[in-house]
């Protein structure tokens, strides 16, 4: 695979060079994940850790900034996979998470915060009755189980490519190959990994993003069938692809019109490009909405929300939803101060003022060297898709070469910007993060550029 317009040759030398240097200063990492395959498979607590050229073992984050094991600080664009928009060790949290160890770290009993973050969920995302879960995972989890209950009916649509979670109903069709993906008007339901019951696999009909004929079709070929449709309302697991104008309304309208229900996967849009999520940011409110990662400032949480018809299945004892850390008291703890005092008004005006100068500053490196990519940022999140051509869709994203998305990931690392690996991750920005920060990554793009061009 090529790039239009860009030297592939010379990205792979630019990529050796690269590799050189980061082994040349991960040392300390390098002996950490030798031992570590010892006692974890690939060396790391989650498959997704483990990355070209190797894991980086992290040692301390403050502010806007990590430092790993090796002593080396990066402006942290990574931000644990888009969990830490308060940045690390924000003041407001370590004090509110001291203060609630000491007071006691669980007891598996409701405790009053947990009144507050729903009520606050409930505020932002336009859902009545919430509950809480300690994952995306377990969000959508609930959220299927929900649909099915309510509808009396078994199959889901999902959308080609996208992730949402490691539970066995939708780990289907997440990047599949290419030779077994099939026609895009009816894409095959392909198991993620091994270890997934084909019967399973098969209740799961997936339909390319941006697409509404081949929603409708898919409520065509399985009539009176479908339980609900889960999306994620702007697709982060392929760069950032954004819906086209009508297709959230057009999905809800659809959904209804077959007596199925709309579950929106907001585990990374939630909070991070609205204080609403894409709920707000698009004004189309589903009927479940799931949430996770930035909502827990720093801790693991989750949480479902829904119609007050749907989730009085859970309230009359049709739906078991539970879990010994559900609404765990340092979770919410963490909870109540990122939503009621870090992620306010102002810290939105402050993502915007960064991605102002992300947008104007890397569009401009763009310009400048005529480069085949585009830039799309949304609040604290954004992202560099190495694409002339707006992408809509999976089918259009594996058009992308991935090597320049690898070599700009270790330009930033080796000049101290962390990006979360893989090209199809993007950045997620923090309260803390300054003007400063920002051009750094600017900065670092720009050099890349240059040297490609050279």
């Amino acid at each position: 695979m090529t790039t239009p317009g860009i030297d592939m040759q010379r990205v792979s030398e630019l990529i050796a060079a690269e590799e050189a240097r980061f082994r040349s200063t991960h040392a300390r990492s390098a002996e950490l994940w030798e031992r570590a395959r010892n006692s974890m498979p690939r060396g790391v607590p989650s498959s997704f850790q483990d990355a070209k050229p190797m894991p980086i073992f992290a040692a301390e984050g403050q502010g806007s900034r990590i430092t790993d094991v090796d002593g080396n600080e990066y402006v942290d664009f990574h931000n644990g996979f888009g969990v830490m928009a308060v940045g690390h060790a924000h003041p407001l949290i370590v004090t509110a998470v001291s203060e609630r160890v000491a007071q006691g770290s669980h007891f598996a009993q409701p405790v009053e915060a947990a009144i507050t973050v729903a009520e606050e969920l409930a505020r932002r995302f336009s859902q009545p009755q919430w509950r809480f879960t300690n994952s995306g995972t377990e969000s959508t989890l609930d959220a299927v189980r929900l649909a099915r209950a309510f509808t009396g009916r078994e199959r889901l649509v999902k959308i080609e490519a996208s992730y949402h979670g490691h539970h066995d109903a939708l780990m289907v069709s997440v990047e599949p190959p290419p030779d077994v993906m099939g026609p895009a008007e009816a894409p095959a339901s392909v198991p993620q990994s091994q270890g997934i019951p084909a019967a399973v696999s098969e209740l799961t009909t997936v339909v390319p993003f941006n697409d509404l004929d081949a929603m409708r079709g898919a409520f065509r070929r399985h009539h009176g069938a479908i339980a609900g449709v889960i999306v994620e309302p702007t697709m982060m697991n392929c760069g950032i692809i954004v819906p086209d104008p009508g297709y959230l309304e057009g999905i809800r309208d659809i959904a209804h019109e077959n007596g199925a229900l709309l579950i929106f996967d907001e585990v990374k849009t939630g909070v991070t490009i609205a204080p609403g999520g894409a709920t707000q940011r698009f004004g189309v409110v589903p009927d479940i909405v799931c949430l996770a990662k930035a909502i827990g400032g720093g801790l693991p949480c989750g949480a479902v929300g829904g119609r007050a018809d749907v989730m009085e299945l859970i309230d009359a004892g049709r739906v078991a939803q539970m879990g010994t850390f559900n609404g765990n008291p340092l979770t919410m703890a963490a909870s109540v101060v990122t939503l009621r005092d870090i992620l306010t008004p102002s810290a939105y005006a402050h993502f915007d003022a960064l991605a102002e100068t992300l947008q104007g500053g890397l569009e401009g490196v763009v310009r400048e060297h005529s480069l085949p990519f585009h830039v799309i940022i949304m609040a604290a999140r954004g992202g560099v898709t190495y694409r002339a051509e707006r992408v809509r869709n999976y089918r259009d994203y594996l058009e992308i070469d991935k090597a320049p998305a690898y070599l700009s990931w270790l330009y930033q690392s080796n000049r101290g910007v962390l990006m979360a690996p893989g090209a199809e991750e993007n950045w997620t920005l923090s309260v803390q993060h300054s003007e400063a920060d920002v051009q750094r990554y600017v900065d670092n793009f720009a050099e890349m550029a240059a040297d490609l061009r050279s």
